[in-house]
């Protein structure tokens, strides 16, 4: 049975751990929001080195193929880098919510770029001299005749579009907001496509886009880390108040006073690492 004196020297042992713990928890938090702001103000560093050297800025770069020249033309003159910027960027609550937002822009835009490869293929066929004897097949339907214009040809429902555009499984709020930028910038996009006429410059021109793209989403996502603001550390819950000592730690096992004289940095850790099984 434990008498008053081993009592009091049980409290003051407990209300020692209680201080320790908090000086632990203290050095810790301070240490993590030391490294947090040096990383900040490396990526700061980075990100001024990147945009230093950023194509889309660039002035005197002249490419060695009129695509990627056509490209870099689209990027400087257009909105379509602050578009994606800002949309992927506003996706913050999730990390699939930017995954989806990217694969459905770069979905979209290899799409786009696929039809539009087809409407010129189809164009310059039509454009080939026609031989002296024209021999069109005409079925049951006006609009089986491939010389038939449908003007009243129903558009689809903006639901029908969203549902086209869609990828399967990918977060569904990444979808909507890439959905609504790529309108915005589908346009610059396919003009800038359209103005090339040589297959290679054409090829070219959508190689690198895809590529760009990928790129620049990788940095949106470093510029995203960087600007979110610092997370709050908090006291976890039951630190302020140490647990019992119980004789299932090691050297837990001991008397009152050899436990007095164990080194405070073992005891403190004993107890944080016993804390994070509970």
């Amino acid at each position: 049975m434990i008498n008053r004196k081993e009592f009091m020297q049980e409290i003051q042992l407990r209300r020692h751990i209680r201080e320790a713990i908090k000086v632990v928890h203290h050095r810790r938090s301070n240490g993590a929001q030391t490294e947090l702001q040096e990383e900040r103000q490396l990526r700061t560093v980075i990100r001024q080195l990147i945009n230093e050297a950023d194509p889309a800025v660039a002035t005197d770069a002249v490419h060695s193929n009129t695509g990627i020249n056509a490209l870099e033309d689209l990027f400087k003159s257009t909105n379509v880098l602050s578009v994606l910027r800002q949309g992927y960027k506003s996706l913050t609550s999730k990390e699939e919510q930017r995954e989806s937002y990217k694969n459905h822009i770069l979905s979209a835009v290899d799409s786009s770029l696929e039809v539009e490869e087809t409407r010129y293929v189809a164009g310059a066929e039509v454009g080939a001299p026609l031989q002296e004897d024209v021999d069109i097949a005409i079925g049951d339907k006006p609009e089986d005749n491939p010389a038939f214009i449908d003007v009243e040809k129903k558009e689809p429902t903006e639901e029908e579009e969203v549902e086209g555009f869609s990828i399967s499984g990918q977060d569904r709020t990444g979808r909507n907001r890439a959905y609504t930028d790529y309108k915005n910038i589908e346009k610059n996009i396919i003009t800038a496509f359209d103005n090339l006429d040589d297959p290679k410059d054409r090829e070219m021109f959508k190689d690198y886009l895809l590529t760009n793209l990928k790129l620049y989403f990788e940095r949106f996502e470093e510029e995203l880390q960087t600007d979110l603001p610092a997370p709050d550390i908090e006291t976890p819950e039951g630190a302020e108040m140490a647990p019992a000592i119980e004789a299932e730690g090691p050297d837990m096992g001991l008397g009152l006073q050899e436990r007095i004289n164990l080194d405070m940095d073992e005891i403190v850790e004993w107890l944080l690492l016993d804390a994070t099984k509970k």
